[in-house]
């Protein structure tokens, strides 16, 4: 196992998401916790011999015991109670890491639920409210998890255990089920940067192990994006636009897209219901990596955009209205008949119509071309119907304009088929060039 997967985070190591400012840089961290006991009697717990130092058969039992003693929480606010227990506690727990990670045949099947209930009871927790309701990763000082010497090994022993070479989901999954990942996902709450870096660890380490727990994972984390976007407060910070651009929107070109399309979409739309500002960079992005040679994706796309649409400003529609139009002309010329229906169907939008409408004398030369060849090209008889209906909206909008149009591309078109007619007759006339010098070079006709 590579040590470096499972290296405890320094206590003085701060994430990307709680980067220390100049400002604060002197303040000192709190220290918090929801690990306490309420009643005041010292807890005292029965010193057990090493692992190391029995033998061989008798070590699964003790690791048994020893587990069901780790599961003792003790009171670090008080730094004063329980000195020695916390210190005996401590090494135990140091003492299962070693052992979880050398030893073999200690995994038995009476050891999963145990290893489980340990883990349970010292890390789910509700977690101690934040000195500020508006807490900012990007400014505050993060309220460090006073029971960190307990809390650190206990992630780390659980890490070990789930990459252990004797580990086996079949059994495990009767334990580590849905009600636990829920817990888990409650905990990236944590202000801890520290526990945050082990959560993500064990996160993984579980989405890999568990086939039957992926699907479950992947809503829970759309359901934490959601409420997290929905959350945001106005106006937003720098972070969460760079999120967006950076995180959500590369995200539209993973393979696995439509896993997770609708979701992700929906957040794109809350950033612009926050922040019509954003609109811009959005379209853009989503123009950029558009794809090439994937319909169904390009389905998905086009249906994303009509959200997008559905909520634009028109001052932001103005900025973004020729790359989108020619992308979108695109799409009515693809010979694949969804994504040339999906795009048609824009001209069903009231709202989006209202927009082509206030800017027809930009967009109708854009889509003029595409539409007009389409009508009489196209193989699917579907798509035609679509198309004429759209060139007579365009011409009700603007009968001047889409009659000067009509006109040049006639015009255009007669030019080309002339071109057209041209190079057919050089080609021939060169080939009957070719024709005379072979027949002279072969001598059947006189040079």
């Amino acid at each position: 196992m590579s040590s470096a997967a499972t290296t405890p985070p320094s206590v003085d190591k701060v994430d990307g998401f709680s980067r220390k400012s100049v400002r604060k840089a002197k303040q000192k961290r709190s220290q918090s916790s929801s690990q306490f006991r309420s009643q005041g009697k010292p807890i005292e717990l029965t010193p057990l011999p090493l692992l190391k130092d029995v033998p061989a058969p008798e070590q699964p039992e003790l690791f048994l015991k020893k587990l069901q003693q780790c599961c003792t929480v003790f009171d670090f606010m008080d730094t004063l109670s329980d000195l020695k227990m916390k210190e005996y506690k401590r090494s135990t727990l140091n003492e299962l890491v070693d052992y979880v990670t050398v030893s073999r045949g200690y995994l038995t099947e009476q050891a999963y639920p145990e290893v489980v209930k340990m883990v349970s009871y010292n890390i789910f927790r509700t977690l101690p409210p934040t000195d500020s309701n508006e807490f900012d990763p990007e400014e505050d000082e993060p309220t460090l998890e006073a029971s960190w010497p307990h809390l650190q090994l206990v992630y780390e022993f659980f890490i070990r255990f789930l990459e252990s070479q004797e580990f086996q989901p079949s059994i495990a999954k009767k334990y580590i089920d849905q009600k636990f990942v829920l817990q888990l996902l409650e905990l990236f709450d944590s202000e801890d940067p520290r526990e945050r870096d082990y959560l993500k660890t064990v996160l993984h380490r579980i989405y890999g192990k568990f086939l039957g727990l992926r699907a479950f994972i992947r809503k829970q984390i759309n359901n934490i994006f959601l409420r997290i976007i929905n959350g945001f407060a106005l106006p937003l910070k720098a972070e969460h636009k760079q999120f967006l651009v950076k995180v959500l929107i590369p995200l539209h070109t993973v393979r696995s897209l439509s896993l997770f399309h609708a979701q992700l979409a929906y957040c794109i739309v809350q950033f612009l219901e926050k922040d019509p500002a954003l609109t811009e960079p959005v379209i853009r992005g989503l123009l950029k990596f558009w794809p090439k040679t994937c319909s169904q994706k390009e389905v998905m796309y086009l249906g994303e955009l009509e959200e997008i649409l559905d909520v634009i400003e028109p001052t932001q529609f103005i900025k973004i209205q020729e790359p989108l139009f020619k992308q979108i002309s695109r799409c009515v010329s693809s010979p694949h008949f969804q994504v040339a229906e999906r795009a048609l169907y824009y001209w069903n939008n009231e709202y989006i119509m209202s927009l082509i409408e206030e800017n027809s004398s930009v967009i109708l030369p854009i889509m003029f071309a595409s539409l007009y060849r389409i009508s009489k090209e196209h193989w699917n008889p579907a798509i035609v119907a679509l198309v004429y209906n759209v060139l007579k909206a365009f011409m009700e909008m603007n009968s001047t304009l889409f009659d000067e149009l009509t006109a040049t591309y006639k015009s255009d078109r007669q030019r080309e088929k002339k071109k057209e007619k041209e190079r057919e007759e050089l080609w021939k006339k060169l080939e009957d060039l070719e024709l005379k010098r072979s027949l002279r070079c072969d001598g059947i006709i006189p040079t």
